[in-house]
């Protein structure tokens, strides 16, 4: 998705070495062409997009900078579940119980949306159902049920039930937890395959797909006119859909979101023994805390564990060896068992951790700032800029009506008053 096509894409990842997904070609964009949309970025919000405007009979244009799901979108843990990268509590501040209702709902939408997705698309992706939000503290507990309570209550949303003890070792075997919310409702899937099949759909759809296309400048106006290093793109509409990877192609969008790096690895295959002795039912699972870690295994039953960030774009120090370290306590039965890949990737955050949909003018749409909860959602974002661009705004507006603040500090200072600020945090989890 990067418009900074010589950008390092880092140590190869299990996803990239499993891809089951062949694309037709997607040569790089190398003329001047019309069409009613452009897209710009290749992972699932982009790709999303794409196909339903497509399949509402439009002629679309994706240009994607490097390759389909370079970014956040083929290298995330794959975690698919309601909700928003912050509390609904903070949607419900800003707008109300009312649109607060309607923005869960459209959540719970986005992962029904996936599974439909996967399904009529032959996406081999290896989706699976079953979630675990774990508590690492005492006090996670008693915030884990006021939520799952809050949810029911407020929401209707009866998906979540406690569990400890015996219950929960049927899910996890660790010691680490004093109990967890199981989601019947979330589950996980191979990211990198799912975002390809939504571009193998988008293509057959009748989509021009254009990789190693970084995008240098787009011209707003009607039509408006997208330029890279050897072509262009003349269109009545844009979608933004760079997220972490949208480099100041936009200056309007500058400061609304910052770039954190997440790591992420991967175990040789498990025996069936050894990954009954983890994850018994093949749930996905996150922890309470703030700088979290999750972990779900793969379709040939490899443990693949993310955690650690970074703001600031170094690889926190003894990465490798707190990683590897954390697998140990949680999952004794794995001892010996070596790490295949490590690998890394950026995700855009938002000042409040909520979604920053919007339009700039009118007809250059944008969605971003998942905050590390966008693998349903960026799907449903693509589709809802559908909806708007054929004038039917209301779903899609009310996302948009979500406040937004720039991260303070400019551009020197907001990297380090992020890296303070997350720094409170990671000492909060630790008590």
């Amino acid at each position: 998705m990067t418009t900074d096509a010589s950008l390092h894409a880092g140590p190869r990842s299990y996803y990239r070495d499993s891809v089951a997904v062949d694309l037709a070609p997607r040569p790089p964009l190398d003329s001047d062409t019309r069409a009613d949309i452009c897209v710009i970025g290749g992972g699932i919000t982009g790709c999303s997009a794409a196909l339903h405007l497509a399949e509402r009979g439009h002629s679309v244009v994706l240009l994607e900078a490097n390759e389909i799901g370079y970014g956040a979108s083929g290298r995330s843990g794959g975690q698919i579940l309601p909700g928003l990268g912050t509390d609904i509590a903070t949607v419900e501040k800003a707008l109300g119980l009312s649109a607060a209702r309607e923005i869960w709902e459209m959540s719970r939408e986005a992962v029904r949306l996936t599974a439909e997705l996967v399904e009529r698309h032959a996406i081999p992706c290896d989706l699976s159902w079953g979630y675990l939000h774990a508590a690492v503290k005492r006090r996670h507990i008693k915030e884990l049920c006021e939520f799952r309570d809050r949810l029911a209550r407020d929401y209707d949303y009866r998906a979540l039930s406690w569990l400890e003890g015996d219950a929960l070792r049927q899910h996890v075997v660790s010691d680490a937890y004093p109990g967890a919310l199981y989601e019947s409702e979330a589950g996980h899937l191979h990211p990198l395959n799912y975002t390809l099949g939504l571009a193998r759909a988008a293509q057959r759809a009748g989509v021009r797909l254009h990789e190693h296309s970084a995008v240098l400048a787009v011209e707003e106006g009607a039509p408006a006119r997208v330029r890279t290093a050897h072509g262009s793109v003349t269109a009545d509409f844009v979608v933004v859909a760079g997220n972490a990877y949208l480099g100041g192609l936009i200056p309007r969008m500058d400061g609304r979101i910052m770039r954190a790096a997440n790591y992420m690895i991967a175990t040789a295959p498990l025996s069936e023994e050894q990954a009954v002795r983890v994850l018994p039912r093949n749930d996905a699972l996150a922890d309470a805390n703030f700088v979290l870690d999750y972990y779900r295994l793969s379709g040939d039953r490899r443990l693949i564990y993310g955690g650690q960030v970074s703001y600031d774009g170094r690889e926190p120090r003894g990465l490798a060896a707190r990683m590897d370290a954390k697998i140990a306590r949680l999952f004794p039965a794995l001892a010996g068992v070596p790490i295949d890949y490590r690998w890394g990737g950026d995700v855009a955050i938002t000042f409040n951790r909520a979604p920053d949909f919007g339009r700039l003018g009118t007809n250059l749409y944008y969605a971003q700032g998942y905050s590390g909860h966008g693998m349903a959602l960026a799907g449903l974002a693509g589709k809802l800029m559908a909806e708007a661009i054929d004038g039917q705004s209301t779903r899609f507006d009310a996302f948009a009506a979500m406040p937004h603040r720039r991260f303070p500090g400019g551009e020197r200072l907001r990297t380090p008053l992020l890296v303070l600020a997350t720094a409170f945090y990671k000492l909060r989890d630790r008590l």
